[in-house]
């Protein structure tokens, strides 16, 4: 399949907060401050901090974890058993000071488990409602492919409507709401895997890899000097993020200028994996099944957005979108049975679109 080298590119424009621009027009999202910037900057650097002092190397799954917060989507994570998968989710999670609960997904887990459920209570003779452990800031779904499909629907619900149903009763999830799921891909037995439905309600799909021996090697020697293998959270919450925090860095995200060509260039990612795009691959239709749909030049905006914020810029420019373009569009597209036979990965079809689409 033939590469189209990516040209290279310029800013379109500086930042509205460096030239000092006027307040933004009625009805259109205030301008990016430069305290703004400032400010951002440091809680994301308090952030890595955090993740310093538990976790040694994949500094692109931290980053990954920090991007989705700031941007306000949820993230799957997989890796086989060992990687620290669970470790990175309680990083983050207990990194801000709201609620966490984490649940072991197992294939007999009920969606009333979950969400919650009524119960009579005899003494008022009527029926209370008890809120389930997805009632939290931060869910850790720890091997979410174990649970089964009704209780993949209640999690489907809750992360697509922000609120779960409990007998017949809506209840608004708190904000931020955040599902940092995690899955093992080499076990079969007793798993369920998750239907497209599910997986395009991820943000990112981050894949961890093996650590070097020098990353294993720094992960003993902070292990030994610790004196324990599990992590004393009670210890790292002096520099935690305030709700409020996490919510003026989603708003933030949300006010980075994004140009028109960078939302052509989303945009004309996500259709290069359906087969069309201004550039369509050669032979795609014999690789994928099904590509990336409307909801990933979405995401990759959200992204790009809540990436350029945490780099101390108020405009977003393609290496926002092109640097997290796999953990965005790799769940997303679905590989032919004959793909699959002869070795080829999702990540690599996502190597063919980003050489693919001219870069803005």
């Amino acid at each position: 399949m033939p590469l189209i080298p990516s040209p290279p590119h310029m800013p379109e424009q500086p930042g509205l907060a460096q030239q000092g621009l006027a307040p933004a027009q009625p009805g259109l999202p205030r301008p990016l401050a430069a305290e703004d910037l400032s400010r951002a900057r440091v809680l994301a650097d308090r952030l890595r901090t955090r993740f310093a002092q538990t976790l040694v190397g994949q500094e692109t799954l931290r980053e990954s974890l920090i991007v989705t917060l700031a941007a306000g989507g949820h993230i799957l994570i997989e890796s086989v058993p060992g990687l620290a998968k669970t470790t990175a989710a309680q990083t983050l999670a207990t990194s801000v000071s709201g609620t966490f609960k984490r649940v072991q997904c197992t294939p007999d887990l009920m969606p009333s488990d979950l969400v919650g459920t009524q119960v009579f209570d005899f003494s008022k003779q009527r029926f209370s409602t008890q809120i389930g452990p997805i009632h939290a800031n931060f869910v850790l779904l720890d091997e979410i492919n174990r649970s089964n499909a009704k209780t993949q629907s209640a999690m489907l619900e809750a992360m697509a409507e922000g609120a779960t149903t409990i007998g017949g009763e809506r209840i608004a999830l708190p904000k931020p709401f955040m599902v940092i799921a995690t899955q093992n891909p080499i076990e079969e037995e007793g798993t369920f895997t998750l239907p497209e439905a599910q997986m395009d309600r991820f943000m990112m799909k981050a894949v961890m890899t093996y650590p070097t021996a020098d990353e294993e090697e720094r992960m003993l020697d902070m292990l030994t000097r610790r004196g324990s293998d599990t992590i004393d959270t009670s210890t790292l919450n002096r520099d935690a993020l305030s709700i409020q925090d996490v919510e003026f860095l989603r708003s933030c995200a949300r006010r980075v200028h994004v140009s028109d060509s960078i939302m052509r260039y989303a945009v004309d990612l996500a259709a290069t994996s359906r087969g069309t795009g201004t550039n369509p691959l050669r032979d795609l239709a014999a690789l994928v099944r099904l590509g990336a749909s409307p909801r990933a030049s979405i995401a990759l905006v959200r992204i790009g957005q809540a990436n350029a914020l945490l780099a101390g810029r108020d405009y977003v420019i393609p290496e926002d979108v092109k640097s997290f373009a796999h953990e965005v569009l790799r769940h997303r597209i679905v590989l032919t049975f004959e793909a699959m036979a002869d070795g080829v990965s999702a990540d690599q079809v996502v190597d063919s679109v980003l050489e693919a689409v001219p870069v803005p």
